[in-house]
């Protein structure tokens, strides 16, 4: 992946976590620089760029001390995701990523194409987010 394109990639990621950019901002950033999706790994603690020709870039998210929970909590999930998509004055992406992480979250994969995002939890189950 060019230089320009890692560029962008690392800023939407630390404006994820500085909470300068919304969801939508970065998925306009990413779009524009041709990144079709992205995949976070809560395990390995990254965050992997795609373009459509399958070249791509590993980033390192910042360091989290919690691990991801055994039993995967799709109900309590869900309930992140809303609390997300509401973007009250309360809301960090670090503390949706530490919760969603204790219920059972190993990461999630965007489709900036595909308008979704699938989390999954360790033992692969899922659920599908469609974004507008």
């Amino acid at each position: 992946m060019d230089a320009q394109r890692i560029a962008i990639a690392e800023r939407c990621l630390a404006a994820a976590y500085d909470g300068t950019m919304s969801f939508p901002e970065i998925l306009g950033m990413l779009g524009a620089a041709g990144i079709e999706s992205y995949m976070v790994d809560y395990r390995r603690g990254t965050s992997t760029y795609f373009l459509p020709d399958g070249d791509s870039v590993v980033l390192d998210v910042p360091s989290e001390e919690s691990g991801v929970a055994a039993a995967f909590d799709p109900q309590g999930l869900v309930s992140q995701i809303r609390w997300a998509q509401a973007n009250p004055p309360d809301y960090s992406y670090r503390a949706f990523c530490a919760n969603v992480k204790a219920m059972g979250c190993a990461g999630y994969l965007v489709s900036l194409s595909g308008r979704r995002v699938l989390y999954f939890g360790r033992t692969a189950e899922p659920h599908v987010e469609h974004f507008p």
